[in-house]
């Protein structure tokens, strides 16, 4: 079935998301507040309090922020990879959005990423929003038909209607015999690695790793040989 889709009308992509401040005394007095509302119900052992679970505020788009998309398309056989990142959310979300307006914006054009049905495209529309940007039309899904909606998840597809377990992209890529991508850091690290490693360009690497292996995902799902590195190419 999913032999139908030309995967060169397909934007593969990862974000990743840190707390919107670098540690929980740093909020104004009514985000504290409101963290604390939310913090009571991830607390799961007795020595968890709001600020000790704050480094997990970068999963919720209205506590977090992005700091890098990394998105992945292929043309003539060959894998194109870039990434919009740094510190000024608005700016990349607005470079991301340009790139969805001037290539992606054909009713035949998809995007495509693992887990983001549920979590990187509402992630990212949602601090669109915040930022006063206007959404581009592959995730403005108001008024739209399911049938309408042009999204793939990798997660959903392995997954075949069964709602009931989060299947890991690192455990997939095993499965298929793909490299893992989570060979330095991984996504339980990133807020550590951002705010006070302050190593953004490790992030970003590791983030095009994640963009790479959910398109190789994919292909293995198509039943193809996954893309080489000699035949991916890095834009600046």
């Amino acid at each position: 079935m999913l032999e139908k889709y030309n995967i060169e009308k397909i934007l593969f992509l990862d974000i990743e998301t840190v707390p919107a401040f670098e540690s929980f005394d740093r909020q104004s007095e009514r985000f504290k507040k409101l963290w604390h509302k939310k913090a009571e119900r991830l607390i799961k052992k007795e020595e968890d309090t709001a600020q000790s679970l704050y480094p997990r505020a970068g999963i919720y788009s209205e506590f977090g922020k992005i700091i890098c998309i990394s998105v992945a398309f292929f043309h003539n056989n060959q894998l194109r990879v870039k990434s919009y990142y740094g510190d000024d959310e608005k700016q990349l979300l607005s470079e991301f959005k340009e790139l969805l307006d001037k290539y992606f914006n054909k009713a035949d054009h998809l995007l495509c990423g693992h887990n983001a049905i549920e979590f990187d495209f509402p992630y990212i529309a949602r601090r669109m929003l915040v930022n006063r940007i206007k959404l581009p039309n592959l995730l403005d899904l108001a008024g739209k038909k399911p049938w309408e909606i042009n999204h793939l998840d990798t997660m959903q597809l392995w997954k075949f209607g069964d709602y009931k377990n989060y299947t890991s992209l690192d455990l997939l890529t095993a499965i298929f015999g793909i490299p893992t991508p989570k060979d330095d850091i991984d996504g339980s690290e990133v807020w550590k690695v951002y705010w006070q490693d302050k190593n953004i360009e490790r992030i970003k690497t590791y983030c095009e790793k994640d963009t790479i292996s959910v398109v190789r995902l994919f292909q293995a799902y198509r039943g193809e040989d996954y893309i080489k590195e000699e035949n991916i190419f890095y834009s600046e």
